[in-house]
């Protein structure tokens, strides 16, 4: 039986509304099984009918502008209505959310993966879906707060934990490592992303906060307590 555009693709927006409640913690089943196989076959056959009825770029573009649309109408408001350590673990939180959306939505638009996007050489869903949280986030911030969008997410939170690691205070691990795990892995397994707006930065601002140092020990300390700090700190550190 074939299946126009429009009328399948309400049966894969429906699931893509369901799957949206689910994320957000709203009231709605899970998917059953039966759920799963209508939303694949679906796809699935919108992408093997005959020309002009095969769908696979139609269904391709919709996909990236699903997630665009729900990145815009509940991500972005989320973010903009925290600030500071607040904005990061919802940060955190909603990074979390989009990768079970992408690895749902990736199931269900699975065929174009398999045979649509390696024909056509285009970026694989995940990779599509990945692409959407760091690229329209930063697009649609931009002429809000003209940082980097990671660099404008994360830098002022990391700079004073880490200056309150190095004086010994208490910090919240976990929460560093959840960022620095977005940096990762939205590089999709390069270290690209990270290498370039966070560590660059890292290694910038270690060596300025330990001169800055450097030059009241020398100042203030004698000289055997000047070698004995900087042996502290060399050992702190390495």
């Amino acid at each position: 039986m074939e299946i126009e555009l429009e009328q399948g693709w309400e049966i894969v927006l429906r699931g893509f509304n369901k799957l949206k409640n689910i994320v957000e913690g709203l009231p709605e089943p899970q998917f059953t099984s039966e759920d799963y196989m209508k939303l694949y076959t679906t796809v699935y056959t919108m992408c093997t009918q005959k020309p002009p009825h095969d769908y696979s770029q139609q269904l391709y573009d919709r996909y990236r502008e699903s997630i665009e649309d729900y990145i815009t109408s509940t991500v972005l408001p989320s973010l903009r209505e925290k600030h500071d350590e607040f904005l990061l673990r919802e940060l955190v939180k909603r990074w979390a959310n989009h990768k079970v959306m992408v690895r749902w939505l990736s199931r269900f638009f699975h065929f174009l993966d398999r045979k649509f996007c390696p024909q056509r050489s285009l970026p694989l869903l995940n990779e599509v879906g990945f692409n959407c949280f760091r690229n329209l986030i930063a697009y649609l911030t931009s002429n809000i707060f003209l940082l980097n969008f990671f660099m404008m997410l994360t830098w002022y939170f990391f700079h004073i934990q880490i200056d309150q690691e190095r004086e010994g205070e208490q910090i919240d691990r976990a929460l560093l490592k959840n960022i620095l795990d977005i940096f990762v892995e939205i590089g999709m397994g390069q270290m690209d992303y990270y290498e370039n707006d966070f560590e660059d930065a890292m290694l910038k601002d270690t060596a300025a906060y330990y001169s800055r140092k450097a030059s009241n020990w020398i100042l203030e300390d004698s000289c055997p307590d000047y070698m004995l700090k900087v042996s502290q700190r060399t050992l702190k550190t390495s």
